[in-house]
């Protein structure tokens, strides 16, 4: 995202939580797309064009992965990073996928909860015995 749309860096990855913070409500992908949209049109002025926000949606996915394979992966985090606070950079760097992803969805008339379940329904229909039936699903770690 840009800085008007905030952004998480590496060497945020240090930065502890806010002790204090109160937990927000739950919101539905509908109400997110509302809250969005009002964010964008009051305080961020207007929707960047949506190959610009293509764009950002996939360098904010490419932070998030940098995080998920040096957590997760084989690879390590440089010697100016810390993975301490992991869980509240990868909170944060999801957060920033979806709000993209959210900006996107308004941007092109997508109704996130109807897509959602569409997909689910599709999934459903299509891999109801697929995942049961393969071996490498059987063992916790799949290898």
């Amino acid at each position: 995202m840009n800085s008007s749309q905030g952004n998480t860096h590496t060497a945020d990855i240090e930065k502890a939580p806010h002790e204090n913070a109160v937990p927000a409500p739950s919101l539905t992908l509908e109400q997110a797309q509302t809250k969005v949209d009002e964010w964008i049109k009051t305080i961020g002025v207007r929707y960047f064009n949506e190959l610009t926000n293509l764009g950002i949606l996939m360098e904010e996915v490419g932070e998030l992965s940098r995080l998920m394979v040096r957590q997760y992966g084989e690879q390590s985090f440089k010697q100016k990073e810390t993975h301490l606070n992991t869980k509240q950079a990868l909170s944060d760097e999801m957060a920033d996928v979806l709000w993209v992803l959210l900006c996107l969805a308004n941007q092109t008339g997508v109704n996130l909860t109807t897509a959602l379940q569409q997909n689910f329904d599709k999934k459903t229909i299509r891999d109801k015995d697929r995942h049961k039936n393969n071996p490498a699903l059987q063992t916790e770690s799949g290898r």
